[in-house]
Formats: structure tokens, C-alpha cells, sequence
């Protein structure tokens, strides 16, 4: 849609484009300029106004929308936003408002600050706490409340932040307007929360309306061009006034004298901007021309002049005092401090005065007396700036800097003139733009860190400190460029002069950033070199413990067993309890996990690790930057294959909150999320599991394709929609992602990538295949040393897929399965062996393996496979006529199969339950909360270390139902027998057996 420019309709560079402060509707500009050709634009903006205020008073809230307004420079786009404003203010709406300015393009969060802070400032210092809630750390910072400080956010996590606040200002002050100005100067921070925020107007009471100048959007922009595609409707763009409105500007100025053709000829050298008329006309008046017809060849030439307002033009116009203040005004841009811009020019205050005295009165600037000062229109602002001479413009930003700094300004501020400034090997300066680089990654802009450092490298640094610029240049861009911080930090590590401490940080830092792209085995690599050139020590032992970690997650590894004796080895090394002894045990318990050994070892190792609350001791912490999520992700991956599900869920809660308090919304929630969907798919939760698989996948999918995260969420994904029932859609998230072999190199998924596959094969009665598949898993693990059933088990699925052919092989298989089982002991891995090892046999023995199975699976918190079974057993004994027991197994499979949402399951059960004549029974909740009286008699009782007969006795019940109890119990709590008491908070925890 086009628009007619509008043009002022007095004032010779009138155009009227200042800041005007937030509030509840008051126009503080007295008289706006005149629009001419914009009634229709004002038209809509009025229906825009009158539609949010009418819907919100109905009760409305998806009611937002915007306004879209661009043009070249001088059309009159802040003249509509300021008309937006004054039409808001009649209704007494809120207004926001924002402008870019052209010098504060490097100055992260400006615009947003505009924008935001001064409503946020009228509140006290306890209700913006209260309305940022538990974003405050995370977008404090970044909008000016709070000063920088603490670990880097995830700039997501800073948008996100930001969303939170604006919604919240939208729901108190609704309606809100908000408006912002020159769009195409803002700062990259700023556009890339705007374009995800406008996404979300038409959800929330508010009216946002965006002016820019056409052909000017960043690059960085797409995702607002593609905003302003999908809302063409409210899109103007505005075009030159035609000649009859420009006639009314000449005769305004010259109301007695102008002639026709001298009008006509204005709207021709002009093309009708209203800008170039008024400049153009407030020339003529200055040169003493009269308007007429014999004048009209001197216009070609006056325009031109006024259009480029140089050096000369400013210098005929200003006395010298003057220009020099209009020049420093120019250099900082916007919220002019009178006092810095006096201090640039050297001037004495009472000249300074005078010079802006004499700026008002040309219509340069305008502004409070006592400041902060703002040019009525940019295009002055960019004329003058363009008239400083190069030397003398560097020259002035390094005093711009001086001045701003000893102001009192945030370096943030400061420092983006001395990025403009001559590289003269300062090292104050080096230190300086190191230090806005910290603050710009405590505020969640890791690319205006990145500004800086490569400023401080060109000055350059001291060769003593170069190196370490380097390395600091490459943790800038640890959660936003992965390829250039692995280039960054190749070449610190490369440099003479790194410290030693920061070489094995560096080290550390490369081989986190590899792993986490998939190059595992170069992580691995990187950490085994560097550990073998640095002499003994911690930052050895650290270097050792990291290699181990990558080593353990890389699809493919030559010696298993000997990095496994490795580890072992190390562990005895460090006997103590300090943070790299229990970095190396709890690695130790994993690979004992992995190796399926003893379960009740790995529990006493990583229990070790952790405070006597259960909490992650120091050092350890999801946020540790010594070893990043991974070993705390170890630790409850431990927990979660040794069925101690509620230690696990403890710490993922923690993880997920620890990440959303440090601004960490990226990769690192992520994969907290995966984390805890993992528990929850072992806890049987399959429609919990599935939502947190979902929120994991989606962030694996924004950072990007093939990394672990993504392997990791799909692989977990698909088999929880197998235990769903739900087989061709988990084939297809499979073959969408390409899960199949040749498997991706960061294949390395939580269970193993080939024996998803197999599983998916068997789901889809492909035996054959799945043989094959598995037979490859089981080699490939075995020569590793890793023979958990749980986490690939692949044995038992063997077993099931070559039945068909040869139930021999088939029942060697499952009882070799079974033996791994037990030599693990965990509950769950026993009883799932059980349930396999019954599948291929037949009659009583397979009754018996079932109810052994049953017996196992309820003294662990699992409630699927549990469920599974019952169903399989009531199958079983209905099978073989004995329908009493069968209907009582089968409808306790049927409500765990409803608790677990496990729709193919339930299917199974009804189908059963309906040959048994009978119909299902209600659901049960689960969690701590939903234990009855007699569950809590039982727990209670369990804790005191009575065995399941003892307490059968004491209630005077059959022994069978004190189990059934039982497993009710730790599947609601998600423990075991052993760690009842801390999960329940009963006195005398149940003693460790072996």
C-alpha cells in the first residue's frame, strides 16, 4: 500500500522527528506538524486505536496488531508515529516509545532501552523486581536496571527475558502503543528481540507501530522483512507530496508573493520531500530570493545546496563555535549530554550556551534546557557528522570516549567511539574494550563483545597479553558461533604466552565446543593431548577427567576395556574427596553403568559425589564452567540405569531451573529437558516424557542439524512412541531424521542410535532386519565392554527378533540377557530380562518367569515395563485357564497402562480384559501425594527394614498383596526399597543389602 508523504506545514527543516518519552498518553509535543496526502494512513491508525480499546473493553486479548511505515529519509514517517501518539493519547493509552539512532548502532540494547526503561523507571525498585519476576537477573541488565554482572546469558534467554517483561507491562497497562523509530539503525540486539516480539502483537493487547527508511534494513533484517510480507495490509509506504500540497508549503512561507511557477518548480527539484521543501524554502528566505518566475532557474542550485548540507553550508550558516558544538552533537548521536558535547569542543559553558541557542534557533536541535538534547531530524545529524573531516572525527571519538567515561557513563557507552578510533598499541585502550567486551556478555550480547576484542586485537594488545585477547575472543562466542569460537581458541592455544590455567581452560572450552558440534572424537583428542603435555597437577587431572567424558559419549571407540581400566586407574590416583576426585568417581560410576557391573557400586560412587542433601557439591554445578553440563548430566543418567528415578528428577528439576535463572535458554535447557523427558520415559510418564522429548528437539532443531542434542531428543522420542503405541509414527520421526544406517557420526544417543533402529524394525515385524541390526549393536558393544540391558539392550531384543527362526538361539540369548541383568542388579533391568526370557518360552515356565518378573519390576520405580508385564501375565494365565488370577493381573496392568498413557498397551489390556468378560477400572494418580493410608503403612513400614513377609504378618494380609502395595509405592515415588526413606522424608532409611 502507498502512501502520499506528508509534509509540515510551517518551519524551515520542520519534520519534528525527537524522542518523546514514555507515559500514560500525554503528548508533550504542543502543536505537531500539518500531514498533507495522509488521511487515509491517520484513518487507519485511528481504526487501529479504536479497535484495541473496543476489544480489550469486551474482554479481548488476542487483539494486537501493527502499523508499518517506510519511506526515504524525510517523508514524514516520525510526523505519522508522532500523529499514532497524539491519537493514543486522546484515548489515554499508554505510549511507548523508541528510536535508533544512527551513531548508537553498536551500543547493544539501545533501542530496547528507549523503548522500555522510562515506563519501567516509574516504578520503585520492588515493582520492577516484581514485574520481572524471575527474569530480573536475565533482563535487568539488558534494559538498565540492574548493572552487568555474573555469568553470560544465552542471548535467547535474554529475548525470552524480554518477551516476559513487555507481556507483563501489556497485561498492567493494557492497551499499550508502542513506537519505534528508524528501524533501520537499530542496534542488532534490539532488532532481533523486535522481530521475534512482533510475532507475538496479535496475542497481546497492544498496538506496535514500526517506521523505517526503505532500502536501509540491515542485512541481519530478514526476519522482519518476512514479517512486514505477512502484514502487506498494514504496510505504507510513503511517496513525495504531489504538487498541490506543496503549493501550500511556498504560500505558507510566502503567503503574498509566490507565484505558480515557482511553486511548480520547488515540487520539481524536491520530488515533493518535505524535508528538501523546507529546507529549500528556509534557503530562499535566507538568500533574500523572491518567489517568482525569474528565480525559478536559481532553485536547481539552492537545492542541491540545501540537500547537502556540507561543510561549507553549516559554515556560511553557524558561526564557528556553533558548528564545532553541532559537530560533537552529531558524534554522539542521541540524549545529547550537554555537558560531554561542551567538554568534546573545548568550549567555556556560557559559549556552549550560546551555541545551543543559536542551534534552536536554526531548528538544529531541540530538547529540555538542562538536557538531554536531540536533533530535530537525522538527516541534520548525518550532514553534520559527515562534515567533520576524517583525522578531526577519530580525533573526537577518542575524546568522546574520554569524556564519556569520565561522565560517569557505562563503558557500554563509551566504548563504540573507541571503536572508531586509530589502533595506536594503547594498552589502556586494549583494557578498556576488554572490559566493555565482559559487560556486553553479562547483558546477553555476545557479538558487541566480539567488536570490541577484535578492536583490542588490531590495536594491538602487548605480546604478553595477546594470547589471552585471543581466548577471551573465543569464549565471547561459546553459545552464538561455535565454528569461530573453535577457530579462536585453536589459535590462543597456538599463541606464545597463554597462561597455563587459561591453556587448560582453552583446552577444556575447545573440546566442550567440539562435542557439543558432534566431533566427539576430536574432543576426546584434543583434551588426551593437551592432558599428556601439562605437567602434573589439577589442570591435568581436569584435562584427563574431560577426555574421559567425550570418550565415553563417541559412537565408536578402539579400546573400551583399556580406557576403562584407564579411569580405574586415575580414580585410585585421586583418593581424595576434592572436586577432581569426584568429578573422576562419578565418571567411574558411569562406566560402570555402561559396562553393566554391579548397580549398587555405581550407587555408592556417584552417592559419594554428591552434599549429604543430595545436592551437587561445588564445583559440580550444572553451570560449572570447569566441566561443563555433561558430568552433572552423567551423574543423573547414573541414577536414572540404577532406578533411582527421584534422585535423577532432582537433579534435571534443578538443572532446568539453574539454566532459566542464568539465562541459559539454549542448548544447555535443551538438554535439561531431554534429561528429564528420559527420566520421566524410564518412570513410565510417556505423556510427560514426550512433551519435554518435543521442547528438546525443537531447540536441537534451532541450533541447528546433526548435533547430539538432536540424536539424543529424536532417539528417546521414538521409543517413547513406541511404548505409546504409536510405531508408524515413531518410524517416521525416525526416517525424517534420518535414523537408519549409515548412522550420522553424533549418532550417539541415549539408548544407542542401531538399537533404536532394531527396535523399530521388530515393531514393524521385520525380523530379519532387526536380527541383522542387532547382531552389529551387540558386537560393536561388546568390544567396547558395554553390556547394560537397559540402556542398549539390544540381547533381549535379539532374542525376540530371531525367535521366530530359531527359539533356541532365541532362549540362549535370553538368558544370557538375564545373567547381564543380574550381574547388574538393578530391579528393572532383572525384571525386563524376565519378561523377555519368558517371551520365548512356553506354559508354566513362562507363568513363572512372569510373576518373577512382576515380583522384580514393582521393587522399582519403572511403571511401563511393570505394566507391560502385568498385561503379559495376565495374558499368560488366561491363557492357561486360570481366569481369577488373570482378571486381577490384568486389571492392574490396565491402570498402570492408563497411568503410563501407553495407548497400544491399554488396547492390549481391554482386548484381554474383554475376553475375560470384564470392563476396565478407573485411573489412580500417581506422585507422593496420591499414597493411601495403606501404601504409607507399607512404605513406613519398609523403611524400618522389615521384608515384605514380616509386614504381611504384622497387617494380617496375604504376602502377594503387601508386594502389590509395595510397587505401588516406589512407582509413585519413583524409588527403590533402599531409598524409600529419603524420597518419602521417613527417619531410618532402609540399610544398603548387597
Amino acid at each position: 500500500m502507498t502512501e502520499r508523504a506528508s509534509g509540515p506545514a510551517s518551519g524551515p527543516e520542520s519534520g519534528q522527528e525527537s524522542r518523546q518519552e514514555s507515559g500514560p498518553g500525554a503528548d508533550e509535543t504542543p502543536e505537531l506538524p500539518r500531514l498533507y496526502e495522509r488521511e487515509s494512513a491517520i484513518g487507519a491508525a485511528r481504526t487501529a486505536i479504536d479497535s484495541l480499546c473496543r476489544d480489550f473493553a469486551a474482554g479481548g486479548y488476542q487483539l494486537g496488531s501493527v502499523l508499518l511505515y517506510s519511506g526515504t529519509a524525510g517523508l514524514g514517517k516520525t510526523s505519522m508515529l508522532q500523529q499514532v501518539r497524539k491519537l493514543a493519547g486522546t484515548r489515554g493509552l499508554t505510549v511507548l516509545n523508541g528510536r535508533a539512532g544512527e551513531q548508537r548502532v553498536n551500543e547493544p540494547f539501545y533501542l530496547l532501552r528507549q523503548l522500555l526503561r522510562p515506563e519501567l523507571l516509574r516504578l520503585s525498585g520492588e515493582e520492577q523486581r516484581a514485574l520481572l519476576g524471575d527474569w530480573w537477573p536475565v533482563a535487568g541488565p539488558a534494559i538498565g536496571l540492574l548493572p552487568p554482572g555474573g555469568k553470560a546469558p544465552d542471548p535467547q534467554s535474554v529475548r525470552d527475558g524480554l518477551d516476559y517483561v513487555v507481556t507483563q507491562l501489556a497485561i498492567r497497562k493494557a492497551p499499550l502503543v508502542m513506537l519505534v523509530d528508524d528501524l533501520q539503525w537499530a542496534d542488532h540486539e534490539s532488532l532481533s528481540w523486535l522481530e521475534s516480539f512482533a510475532k507475538s502483537c496479535p496475542e497481546l493487547p497492544v498496538l506496535l507501530a514500526i517506521a523505517w527508511r526503505s532500502n536501509e534494513l540491515p542485512e541481519q533484517a530478514q526476519a522482519f522483512r518476512t514479517l512486514v510480507a505477512a502484514n502487506a495490509h498494514r504496510h505504507l509506504e510513503f511517496k513525495g507530496l504531489q504538487p498541490a500540497p506543496v503549493e501550500k508549503l511556498v504560500r505558507e512561507v510566502f503567503p503574498e508573493t509566490a507565484e505558480d511557477s515557482f511553486c511548480r518548480q520547488v515540487w520539481a527539484v524536491t520530488n515533493g520531500n518535505p524535508f528538501l521543501v523546507n529546507a529549500l524554502l528556509a534557503k530562499v528566505r535566507e538568500s533574500g530570493i523572491d518567489p517568482v518566475h525569474e528565480n525559478v532557474p536559481l532553485l536547481h542550485d539552492l537545492a542541491a545546496e540545501a540537500q547537502g548540507m556540507d561543510r561549507e553550508y553549516w559554515l556560511t550558516k553557524l558561526t564557528v563555535n556553533t558548528f564545532n558544538f553541532a559537530q560533537a552533537a552529531a558524534l554522539l548521536g542521541t540524549q545529547i549530554a550537554i555537558p560531554v558535547a561542551t567538554r568534546i569542543t573545548g568550549l567555556a559553558p556560557s559559549a556552549a550556551a550560546e551555541a545551543i541557542a543559536e542551534l534552536r534557533r536554526h531548528q538544529v536541535l531541540n530538547g529540555p534546557a538542562e538536557g538531554p538534547l536531540e536533533f530535530v531530524h537525522p538527516l541534520l545529524a548525518t550532514a553534520l557528522y559527515k562534515s567533520i573531516r576524517p583525522g578531526m572525527r577519530t580525533a573526537m571519538h577518542g575524546k568522546a570516549a574520554v569524556e564519556l567515561e569520565n561522565a560517569g557513563r557505562p563503558l557500554v557507552e563509551s566504548s563504540r567511539h573507541l571503536l572508531e578510533t586509530h589502533a595506536e598499541g594503547d594498552p589502556e585502550v586494549v583494557a578498556k574494550l576488554r572490559r566493555a567486551a565482559d559487560e556486553h556478555l553479562a547483558v546477553g550480547a555476545p557479538e558487541a563483545a566480539v567488536r570490541c576484542l577484535d578492536r583490542a586485537l588490531a590495536e594491538p594488545p602487548e605480546d604478553e597479553d595477546r594470547a589471552e585477547v585471543i581466548y577471551e575472543l573465543g569464549c565471547a562466542t561459546l553459545l552464538t558461533d561455535p565454528v569461530s569460537t573453535v577457530n579462536q581458541l585453536r589459535l590462543a592455544l597456538d599463541t606464545k604466552g597463554l597462561r597455563a590455567d587459561l591453556r587448560v581452560d582453552a583446552t577444556f572450552r575447545l573440546s566442550e565446543v567440539l562435542a557439543h558440534s558432534g566431533r566427539l572424537v576430536e574432543a576426546a583428542e584434543v583434551t588426551l593431548a593437551e592432558a599428556e603435555r601439562t605437567p602434573p597437577g589439577p589442570g591435568r587431572t581436569r584435562l584427563q577427567v574431560a577426555h574421559f567424558i567425550w570418550a565415553a559419549f563417541q559412537r565408536e571407540e578402539d579400546d573400551g576395556p583399556g580406557r576403562s581400566a584407564r579411569l580405574a586407574a586415575l580414580c585410585a590416583e585421586l583418593p581424595g574427596d576434592d572436586v577432581y576426585a569426584r568429578a573422576a568417581r562419578a565418571l567411574l560410576a558411569w562406566d560402570l553403568t555402561l559396562r553393566g557391573e554391579s548397580a549398587a557400586e555405581a550407587l555408592v560412587l556417584v552417592d559419594s559425589v554428591l552434599t549429604p542433601e543430595g545436592r551437587l557439591s561445588e564445583g559440580l554445578e550444572w553451570t560449572s564452567t570447569m566441566w561443563g553440563l555433561e558430568l552433572p548430566g552423567i551423574i543423573g543418567l547414573t541414577y536414572v540405569y540404577a532406578d533411582r528415578l527421584d534422585r535423577a528428577e532432582k537433579l534435571f528439576e534443578e538443572a532446568i531451573m539453574t539454566f532459566e535463572v542464568a539465562g541459559w535458554g539454549g542448548g544447555h535447557l535443551g538438554f535439561a529437558h531431554f534429561l528429564m523427558g528420559l527420566a520421566q520415559f524410564r518412570r513410565g510418564a510417556l505423556a510427560e516424557a514426550e512433551e519435554l522429548l518435543r521442547k528438546a528437539l525443537r531447540v536441537a532443531k534451532g541450533l541447528g542439524p546433526g548435533l547430539p542434542l538432536q540424536w539424543d531428543a529424536v532417539g528417546v522420542l521414538a521409543d517413547t512412541l513406541l511404548a505409546r503405541g504409536r510405531t508408524e509414527e515413531a518410524w517416521k520421526l525416525a526416517t525424517d531424521y534420518a535414523f537408519a544406517p549409515p548412522y550420522h557420526p553424533t549418532a550417539m544417543v541415549l539408548p544407542d542410535a542401531a538399537t533404536l533402529y532394531g527396535k523399530l524394525l521388530l515393531a514393524r515385524q521385520d525380523h530379519e532386519g532387526a536380527a541383522e541390526v542387532f547382531t552389529e549393536v551387540g558386537g560393536r558393544l561388546a568390544e567396547r565392554g558395554w553390556h547394560n540391558t537397559i540402556w542398549a539392550p539390544w540381547l533381549g531384543n535379539l532374542a525376540l527378533a530371531v525367535l521366530p527362526a530359531d527359539p533356541e538361539r532365541a532362549r540362549e540369548l535370553a538368558d544370557e540377557g538375564l545373567a547381564r541383568a543380574q550381574a547388574f542388579g538393578a530391579a528393572s533391568a532383572v525384571g525386563t530380562a524376565l519378561r523377555i526370557s519368558a517371551a520365548v518360552v512356553e506354559g508354566q515356565l513362562a507363568v513363572e518367569r512372569l510373576r518373577e518378573a512382576a515380583r522384580q519390576l514393582g521393587r522399582s520405580p519403572v511403571g511401563y515395563e511393570q505394566a507391560q508385564v502385568l498385561v503379559e501375565l495376565g495374558a499368560a494365565l488366561r491363557k492357561a485357564g486360570r481366569l481369577a488370577e488373570a482378571t486381577e493381573q490384568l486389571h492392574q496392568g490396565m491402570e498402570l497402562a492408563v497411568e503410563c498413557s501407553a495407548d497400544g498397551l491399554m488396547v492390549r489390556a481391554r482386548e484381554e480384559l474383554k475376553a475375560s468378560g470384564l470392563r476396565p477400572i478407573r485411573l489412580r494418580s500417581t506422585g507422593q501425594d496420591a499414597l493411601s493410608k495403606v501404601e504409607w503403612r507399607v512404605a513406613e513400614l519398609t523403611v524400618a527394614g522389615l521384608s515384605e513377609a514380616v509386614i504381611a504378618d504384622r497387617l494380617h494380609v496375604d504376602v502377594s498383596l503387601i508386594e502389590r502395595r509395595l510397587a505401588a509405592v516406589l512407582r509413585k515415588t519413583g524409588s527403590t526399597p533402599e531409598g524409600l526413606g529419603a524420597a518419602l522424608g521417613l527417619p531410618g532409611e532402609r540399610p544398603e543389602t548387597s
